[in-house]
Formats: structure tokens, C-alpha cells, sequence
């Protein structure tokens, strides 16, 4: 492979009060992107929490001591900036993108609505109903819920099992002194991220983000992360669909795990992209299903290996059974030479098209740094990737997929059915 620039150094501070500050420099770019990182998400929080770091994301964008809501919206627009936020289990991320003029003008905002929040109570009996909304949306997603179903089944009473979104019973009783009082406890210092790339000079952004964000005080009685067991369960969730929704889980592995780079060509393999066996087998020579892939989970200690397909309820039992065949053959087989190449010219193809956007290095920036407290070049990653064999491919295979420690979970219109599938995972 040809060199090209893809790693040009990340500058980083650390502020006074230990919230760390990376910039990625592109030049070649008029944009700027700049992500607000905390590393809190769904599972830092008690069952009685269930939502808050969710409502939280939703609560930011509604007003500060000095703009509304709706001067935050309308002042974003007027530069043309995008901006947005999300959730996941074990981080929460604000972020926007400019044109490089508009730098200053996006942290000013960005700066004003994380620090200086007020949760304001009238904002909140807005917002809750819109919350409630989003839960039921996925309630009304199957292709969505198969997944939240499938994860509770997988990791069990674990927060790793529940809905970022929280319960409705949850979310219609969070006050704002109780969304306050999460943010000051869990949001400190040494866990909050400032990422930003794009064509941007860093030690300006140190000194427009350090007045602001130094102010931020550390706390204490940040929740001690509980490393899941696995659980092996067959459930049937019954719904009057035109489609079977299937997920099977298996073991995976975590963020920082050696085996990573095999993880990515052994999911590009089965499930990953359209060459891959289970979309070749099961939609293009079977024409079982429209949608077929697999995916990887990662967590800081832990993951999930899984498998998704909707099929017609006919052919439910007929298409776990490819499936699982087809984790057999590659767990008794090697794969060859030339799927393994196309699999490493596909990731690597992705990551280095993905490194062209400020969006993509300035999330990258970030998570190698909550993960690994340093940079990771991408050079070094792709070298990896080409050292990969398929005897580590195989190994990884038959360490990941024992039929022992898989759940799968359906949803659509079967509910007595339980113990023939149980039948074709465990046998």
C-alpha cells in the first residue's frame, strides 16, 4: 500500500483541573468538528437511574444562564453549524461541526450549553413527553427493539442488559434536582474528553475552551463498572409482524483486546459487507432475507458477538440453521488466502476513507484516548491488520462461538416454537 498522510500528530493539553484537550490539524479542510466527551453513559447508572445520562444529552441543548433553547438553535444556524449529541453505555459525546471562520462562535456555544446548564423544571415537563416518544419509537422499530431485546437477554441484570433510553416509569418521574444532581456527581473532570479536528490551530482552542471548562470541579462517587457474565437463554418474543426479527449473541471481545484487529476480518468475513458468507448464503443464492449482516459490540471489559436477520416466519428455523452452520465451518475451516485479503482490503479501504473527515478523526481522537490514554496511528493499525493470519481467524472463531454461551432472541408472530430452536442451538 502506498503511504499517504494519515497520521499527522495529535496535539494534546491537559487542563488545570484535568480535563484533557486533543486537536487533530487538517489543513486541507474548511471545517472544524469538536466533540464535548464524558466518559459516563447507561451503565454508570442504578436501576432507579435507568435514563438519566440519556436525558441528560436531551436536557444540555435547553438553556443556559444566558440563552434559551431557542437562541442555542438559532444561533447555531446562523453559522451554519451542525450539531448533535449521543448516548451509549459508556460514553456521552456534544458535539458540532463549523466552517473554519465559525471556530470561535461553536465553542463559545458549545462551552456555554455543557458548563453553565440549568436544567431548568419547565424544560423538563417539555422534554419528557418527547423522551417517552423516542422509547416509543423503538417499541414500534422491530428491527430496533430485536436488539434491546437481544442485549437484555444477553447480559442479563447487568446495566449492559437495559435501554440507554431508561423505563418510561423511569423517565416520567426524573425531576430536574434529580437530572442536576447526576450531572454534578458523575460528569468530572478526569472523565470528560475535548476532541476536535479539522483546520484548527490547538493552542487557540486551549485558550478559548481553558476559562470556560477550568471552572468544572472534581467530585467524588463515580459507580464502580460490573463486569457482566454471559447468559444462554432461547427467547421468543411474540408480535403480530409480517417478519421473524432474529438475533443471535455470542461472546466477544473488549475495546482493548489484542484479538481486536482478527475481530474486525472475522466480522467482515461472516457478516460485514456484501461479499461476506452469511449475505452471499442466505440473501443472494437463498433469497431468505433482504436484511442479514453481523456486528460487533465492544465494551471496556467485555463484548458482544451478533448476528441479525429478518426473515419470513417460515423460514425462521431454517436461517438460525445457516447460521449456525456457517460459524461451524469457519471455526473447523481456515479461511483462505484470498478471502482473508479481500476482507483486510475492505477494513482498511473503510478506515482510510474514513479518516478524510474531520467528523471521523475527531471521534477517533477522542476514543483512543478514553481507551487507551495516548494516540493510536493509523498506519500502526493497518499494519496489524495485514499481519493477521486465518489460524488466528480460526482460533478466535472457535474461542468467540460455543454454542453453550449464545442467546437468541426472536420477535414476530411465533410463541410456541422455544424448544425447537433450542433444539438447533444447543445440539
Amino acid at each position: 500500500m502506498k503511504d499517504i498522510d494519515v497520521d499527522a500528530p495529535v496535539a494534546k493539553t491537559t487542563l488545570k483541573n484535568g480535563i484533557r484537550v486533543l486537536t487533530k490539524n487538517m489543513p486541507y479542510t474548511r471545517s472544524v468538528s469538536m466533540g464535548v466527551w464524558v466518559n459516563v453513559g447507561a451503565r454508570d447508572e442504578a436501576a432507579s437511574e435507568s435514563g438519566l445520562s440519556h436525558f441528560i444529552e436531551h436536557m444540555i441543548f435547553k438553556g443556559t444562564r444566558k440563552r434559551s433553547a431557542y437562541q442555542i438553535a438559532k444561533e447555531f444556524d446562523a453559522i451554519g453549524g451542525q450539531t448533535n449529541a449521543f448516548t451509549t453505555m459508556e460514553n456521552t459525546c456534544y458535539y458540532a461541526r463549523v466552517i473554519d471562520s465559525q471556530m470561535e462562535t461553536m465553542v463559545d456555544i458549545l462551552s456555554d450549553i455543557f458548563v453553565n446548564s440549568i436544567f431548568d423544571s419547565g424544560e423538563v415537563d417539555k422534554e419528557r413527553p418527547v423522551i417517552l416518544q423516542e422509547i416509543g419509537m423503538v417499541e414500534d422499530s422491530p428491527d430496533e427493539l430485536i436488539h434491546m431485546l437481544s442485549g437484555r437477554n444477553f447480559w442479563g441484570e447487568n446495566p449492559l442488559g437495559r435501554s440507554i433510553l431508561g423505563t418510561p416509569e423511569n423517565v416520567a418521574r426524573f425531576d430536574a434536582q434529580t437530572i442536576e444532581n447526576f450531572f454534578h456527581r458523575l460528569y468530572q473532570p478526569d472523565r470528560i474528553v475535548i476532541s476536535a479536528a479539522g483546520n484548527l490551530d490547538h493552542d487557540r482552542l486551549v485558550e478559548m475552551i481553558e476559562p470556560v471548562f477550568e471552572t468544572i470541579k472534581p467530585s467524588n462517587g463515580f459507580p464502580r463498572r460490573i463486569t457482566p457474565g454471559i447468559c444462554s437463554v432461547v427467547d421468543l418474543n411474540h408480535r403480530a409482524l409480517e417478519q421473524m426479527h432474529i438475533c443471535l449473541s455470542a461472546r466477544g471481545l473488549s475495546i482493548t483486546d489484542p484479538r481486536r484487529y482478527a475481530g474486525s476480518l472475522l466480522n467482515t468475513i461472516l457478516g460485514g459487507n456484501m461479499s461476506s458468507r452469511l449475505f452471499q448464503e442466505i440473501r443472494e443464492r437463498r433469497g431468505l432475507a433482504y436484511a442479514v449482516y453481523s456486528f460487533i459490540s465492544s465494551h471496556v471489559d467485555t463484548g458482544m458477538f451478533g448476528f441479525y436477520m429478518g426473515v419470513d416466519p417460515k423460514t425462521a428455523r431454517e436461517t438460525t440453521r445457516l447460521v449456525l452452520n456457517e460459524l461451524e465451518k469457519i471455526k473447523d475451516d481456515p479461511v483462505d488466502a484470498a478471502e482473508l485479503k479481500g476482507a483486510m482490503e475492505y477494513t482498511k479501504g473503510s478506515l482510510l476513507l474514513a479518516s478524510e473527515s474531520a467528523d471521523n478523526q475527531m471521534v477517533r481522537c477522542a476514543q483512543n484516548e478514553i481507551h487507551f490514554g495516548n494516540e493510536v496511528a493509523l498506519q500502526d493499525v493497518i499494519q496489524k491488520i495485514e499481519a493477521i493470519t486465518p489460524q488466528e481467524i480460526q482460533d478466535l472463531a472457535n474461542h468467540l462461538f460455543d454454542r453453550s454461551q449464545m442467546t437468541l432472541t426472536l420477535l414476530g408472530p411465533l410463541d410456541s416454537e422455544k424448544e425447537a430452536f433450542e433444539q438447533i442451538l444447543y445440539s
